[in-house]
């Protein structure tokens, strides 16, 4: 099994989206939280799964949605070893000024 990394605010993320989602049901929070770890597992050892999205930033980075969550967005660099999570964001936002 491969490696990945979180950035600060990769970390960042992770946490605001749990307590987002725990003031409601902490259950809910966790499973979403598992599904991230998961997913962050699988692009460790399959880091081009992911689609490029130059629409959205000129960074050599990738996207890959988080399932059975597909709000939730990893953003991350496969060319690093270990493999970087560089964010972890809800679809709904803007990502480009976030990802410039």
């Amino acid at each position: 099994m491969s490696s990945y990394q979180f950035t600060p605010q990769a970390v960042d993320d992770l946490l605001d989206i749990w307590s987002f989602i725990a003031n409601d049901n902490l259950d809910a929070a966790d499973r979403v939280e598992t599904a991230i770890f998961r997913a962050c597992d699988f692009l460790a050892d399959s880091p081009f799964a992911g689609n490029t999205r130059s629409d959205l930033t000129p960074l050599p980075v990738r996207f890959w949605v988080v399932q059975p969550y597909s709000n939730y967005r990893i953003v991350y660099d496969p060319s690093k070893k270990p493999l970087q999570v560089i964010r972890i964001l809800h679809g709904a936002r803007d990502l480009r000024p976030i990802l410039t």
